[in-house]
């Protein structure tokens, strides 16, 4: 669990990467919501098939669900109706495209941006929340500078729905992203490749 300073808890969405894990997947998915090493886990996943995708989601939905822990799914927004989950991050020109009579059946949405322009239309089109990248530098996005904590502040005054920041990272620059005006953090690097955080 992210804190700041004084010991208050960051929001924290866990952002999965499945191939940053040292051991099993799976277990390192229960170690994290049994943990509460985050408040939610987002199963980005991104290479995988739709088959694929939702066979994934389908044990990892019953590993929250187990723990009274949100999983949001991404993208294939037919899965998740088809599992019964209501928590779905869409790239933005699926947002955008999508249905409002689909966008009214999820009580939770998401779009990933990567500028103040992006955010706003991901307002417009009826996201719940945004996650902003990347914020500092990470080996996801290796070679790349950070866009700062001027970026999160930019958008958490441009938009009016949560921002969570995401890039690069850690329990020690956590507390600044929060302190620019972020909702809270995602993290992938940080728990994924972890054994086990308990902060």
């Amino acid at each position: 669990m992210y804190k700041t300073g004084d010991g208050d808890r960051i929001p924290c969405l866990c952002v999965t990467n499945r191939k940053l894990c040292q051991g099993d997947f799976y277990e390192r998915i229960q170690q994290i919501v049994q943990n509460r090493e985050a408040d939610a886990i987002l199963l980005r996943e991104k290479d995988l098939s739709r088959s694929e995708y939702e066979k994934m989601a389908e044990q990892v939905l019953q590993i929250c669900q187990e723990a009274d822990m949100t999983c949001i799914l991404h993208t294939f927004w037919g899965s998740a109706r088809k599992l019964h989950c209501r928590y779905i991050h869409l790239p933005l020109d699926i947002l955008e495209t999508l249905p409002d009579k689909e966008k009214s059946l999820f009580q939770w949405i998401g779009s990933s941006v990567h500028s103040l322009e992006q955010a706003q239309r991901a307002e417009e089109s009826g996201a719940d929340y945004v996650i902003a990248g990347h914020v500092f530098e990470t080996d996801c996005k290796r070679g790349l500078p950070g866009r700062g904590l001027e970026f999160i502040q930019k958008l958490s005054r441009g938009v009016h729905i949560p921002v969570y920041g995401i890039g690069g990272i850690c329990q020690e620059n956590a507390e600044a992203v929060v302190r620019a005006g972020a909702a809270g953090v995602c993290v992938m690097s940080g728990l994924m490749n972890q054994t086990s955080v308990i902060l």
